[in-house]
C-alpha cells in the first residue's frame, strides 16, 4: 500500500476517533481503513493503537508517530499547494533563445513590457543565430525562423516573417528599377550567406517560380549590416521585413519588384513537449503572441507603397 495514503488513513483514524468515522469520512470501507493501519504497524514492527470495542488509544510508540506525521503530511499538503500555485501564477526563471536581429529590433521592447507586467518573471534571454538544441542546453523557450525541423516540440505560430526585395531611393535613381527579377543580373544585389542557396532570389508570378542567381560588391552574414549598406545606396537587398519595414516605412528603401511574391516564412515559438506547460513559460508565449500577430508591427508600410 501507498504509505502516505495510508499515514493519511492514520491521522484520519486519531482525528475520527473511530476506524468508522475514518471510513465515513474517506469514503472507504472499515476493512480498508483497518489494512492501512496494519500495514503501517507491520513495516514499523511496532502497535500503534490499543484496540477495544469502546474506543482507540495510541501507545507511546504511535503518539510519537502520529505527531511526526500530521507534521510529514502538512509539509506535503504545502508542497502540492506551493507546486499548483507556482502552475497556475507566473513566476520564476525563464531561459529564452533567439535570434540575434530579431531579439534586438522587436523581442528587446516587447520582454521588457512582459517583465513589467510579471515582475514575479524572471528572463534569462540567448541570442544567437545557431541552432539551440532546447533539450540539451536546458532552454524553456526559442523563437524560431523559418521551417520547423525538430517534431518533437511544441510549436506556436507569433507571426508571419515576409519577405522583400528593397532599395534606396538614391540607388534607384542612379540605376533604375529592376523591372524583372533576371534584371537583378545587371544590378548590384546585397545578399545574406546565411541561407541555404545564397545568393539564389526566389520569385513567383503567376505560380511561374523565377530563380536568378545575383551578385555584388558585399556579401555578409548579417541582415544588419546589410541594411545600413542598401540604406546608404550600395545596393539591392532581400531580407525579412522586421529588419527591413522601419526603413521602407520611413521611405529610407523602396520595394523594388513587388507585383513578384516572395517566399513567406514564419516566426514560431518552440517549447520542450508536455501536457502541462509551465504557467511563466504560457504567459511568455502568449504574451508574444498577442504582441505581434499576424500583421506585426513591422509590416505596417505595406499598402502605403
Amino acid at each position: 500500500m501507498d504509505q502516505v495514503e495510508s499515514m493519511r488513513v492514520f491521522v484520519q483514524v486519531i482525528g475520527s476517533g473511530s476506524f468508522a468515522g475514518a471510513a465515513r469520512r474517506l469514503r472507504l470501507s472499515p476493512g480498508m481503513v483497518g489494512k492501512h493501519v496494519r500495514a503501517l504497524e507491520d513495516r514499523l514492527g511496532a502497535m500503534l493503537l490499543h484496540r477495544t470495542t469502546r474506543r482507540l488509544r495510541l501507545t507511546e510508540v504511535g503518539e510519537r508517530y502520529y505527531r511526526r506525521c500530521t507534521a510529514i503530511l502538512a509539509d506535503i499538503d504545502d508542497a502540492e499547494r506551493e507546486a499548483r500555485a507556482r502552475q497556475a501564477t507566473p513566476r520564476g526563471l525563464v531561459r529564452l533563445s533567439a535570434p540575434v536581429s530579431f531579439g534586438v529590433l522587436h523581442l528587446a521592447a516587447a520582454l521588457g513590457d512582459f517583465v513589467a507586467a510579471h515582475p514575479a518573471v524572471t528572463l534569462d534571454i540567448g541570442l544567437t543565430d545557431q541552432f539551440v538544441d532546447l533539450m540539451a542546453e536546458g532552454h524553456d523557450l526559442a523563437l524560431r525562423i523559418g521551417q520547423l525541423g525538430d517534431s518533437s516540440l511544441m510549436a506556436r505560430r507569433l507571426a508571419p516573417c515576409r519577405m522583400v526585395a528593397c532599395a534606396s531611393p538614391e540607388y534607384l535613381q542612379r540605376h533604375g528599377a529592376p523591372e524583372s527579377p533576371e534584371a537583378l543580373a545587371r544590378h548590384d544585389c546585397l545578399y545574406y550567406t546565411a541561407t541555404a542557396g545564397p545568393g539564389r532570389w526566389r520569385f513567383v508570378r503567376k505560380k511561374r517560380e523565377h530563380v536568378v542567381q545575383v551578385t555584388g560588391g558585399v556579401i555578409a552574414n548579417s541582415m544588419d549590416l546589410l541594411r545600413v549598406l542598401a540604406v546608404s545606396g550600395r545596393g539591392i537587398v532581400l531580407g525579412p521585413t522586421f529588419v527591413l519595414g522601419a526603413d521602407l516605412a520611413s521611405g529610407r528603401l523602396v520595394p523594388v519588384l513587388d507585383g513578384y511574391e516572395l517566399p513567406a516564412l514564419t516566426i514560431h515559438a518552440v517549447y520542450p513537449p508536455g501536457r502541462n506547460v509551465p504557467a511563466k513559460v504560457r504567459a511568455v508565449i502568449d504574451f508574444l503572441a498577442t504582441r505581434f500577430g499576424p500583421e506585426p508591427s513591422w509590416d505596417r508600410w505595406r499598402g502605403r507603397t
